[in-house]
């Protein structure tokens, strides 16, 4: 029998007040996930653990049946591998944001989602060109605000985050629950570290002199647009992680995080690109992102016979821009164009859930177990939709997401 796997990123929510205290699962309209819930079993779990609010590559990891605390290595190296760079021994990584910044407050992570794929380039460009550090590195500009940072020689992965919204917990990264709005200083976390966030700190100074006065900003500053006018690191690493390998599985994934996991991981990657982002107007762009990946995990289910992982990046945004509606709209479009196209495949398992909870209310990832369903047209239970609040009633007793592969393969 051929394993469907879908994570609907961040999808999971809490009631919301515009959706008359329904979640965007509850509000959508989802014939066709309602009906594999009716015909599959169901239930919650957490992704990672009972009180962690976890980001979506420690999630990942552990959903595809690699307990974190044993080959978690950070989420620098996933995404910088995933990115296209040949990591060699003695490097370290790092996720970075642009964000916008005054005076030392961050007015937004993610510069207003608006910037786009010309000016990031532009801007890494000149960082690349412009910052001078006492090792050689590269920053990469990758997707819309998001970019990956890689020092080359040998440093300690034990620093701080200088991205507020982050804290760093050993090798996870993990939402704080109280965000601080005041961009941080990389703090060495042993006194191996001491060297290594200095040079963090002065690639933050530098390059954030450099974008204050870059011509771009000066344009996106006369247009009313947010600058991007800092850059915010996280998330070192300095190996990637050693996964055994899986069989017979390819993944649909556009980010480089996920691409970088379902490489290690021995997946067939079936990568697909984004469009590239001309205005500023960001849902117009998600949406035609949406489609894309949607077209491509269509287009997926007869190019290969082989198991497929299939990740839908676009329904996590919503919740950190406080958009309830916005998230049900994605989710409709997903039941309609993607799970319809389910129902007529035969001899098929299929597995639904998300990585993690972003409730709108919270604009940030939370610690709440998500829903989560199995349909293989033999096993099933007496819940008849698919949220959160009814899969709390399924009869799946999986704890944690680490357990849910075991068996499948």
């Amino acid at each position: 029998m051929r394993t469907i796997f879908v994570i609907l990123d961040g999808a999971a929510d809490l009631p919301n007040k515009e959706l008359k205290n329904k979640t965007p699962f509850e509000a959508a309209k989802t014939p066709n996930l309602d009906y594999f819930a009716k015909e599959g079993a169901c239930g919650l779990m957490y992704t990672v653990g009972k009180d962690i609010a976890p980001e979506s590559d420690v999630a990942v990891t552990a959903l595809l049946g690699y307990d974190p605390e044993k080959y978690f290595t950070g989420r620098g190296p996933l995404e910088a591998y995933g990115a296209g760079f040949k990591l060699k021994r003695k490097f370290l990584a790092l996720r970075t944001n642009f964000a916008t910044i005054e005076n030392n407050s961050i007015v937004d992570r993610r510069v207003g989602r608006s910037l786009t794929t010309k000016e990031a380039k532009d801007l890494a460009r000149t960082i690349n060109k412009e910052v001078k550090l006492p090792c050689k590195f590269k920053f990469k500009s990758t997707t819309e605000h998001r970019g990956v940072l890689v020092l080359y020689g040998d440093f300690s992965a034990n620093i701080s985050n200088v991205d507020p919204a982050y804290e760093k917990k050993g090798t996870f990264g993990v939402a704080k629950a109280n965000k601080e709005f005041t961009i941080q200083e990389c703090k060495p976390l042993d006194n191996k570290a001491k060297k290594t966030a200095e040079i963090i700190n002065e690639f933050v100074r530098q390059s954030r002199a450099l974008l204050e006065l870059h011509p771009i900003n000066k344009q996106r500053k006369n247009k009313n647009l947010a600058m991007a006018n800092v850059i915010l690191p996280r998330d070192a690493g300095n190996k990637l992680p050693s996964f055994p390998k899986k069989k017979n599985w390819a993944a649909v994934v556009g980010m480089p995080l996920e691409i970088g996991i379902t490489k290690l991981v021995g997946m067939d990657v079936l990568k697909f690109r984004y469009p590239r982002i001309t205005s500023s107007d960001a849902y117009k762009h998600l949406y035609k992102s949406l489609d894309k990946e949607i077209e491509a995990s269509v287009k997926a289910l007869n190019k290969t016979d082989k198991n497929l992982y299939i990740h839908f990046k676009e329904t996590d945004i919503p919740g950190h821009d406080g958009l309830p509606k916005e998230k049900k709209k994605m989710i409709e479009i997903i039941d309609k164009k993607f799970f319809s196209k389910l129902r007529k495949l035969e001899h098929i398992k299929l597995i639904v859930t998300c990585d993690h909870n972003t409730p709108c209310e919270l604009k940030a990832h939370s610690a709440d177990p998500v829903p989560l369903l199995v349909y293989d047209g033999i096993h099933k239970d007496e819940v008849e939709t698919f949220s959160e609040k009814a899969c709390k009633k399924g009869s799946l007793k999986i704890q944690l997401g680490k357990d849910l592969m075991l068996g499948l393969e």
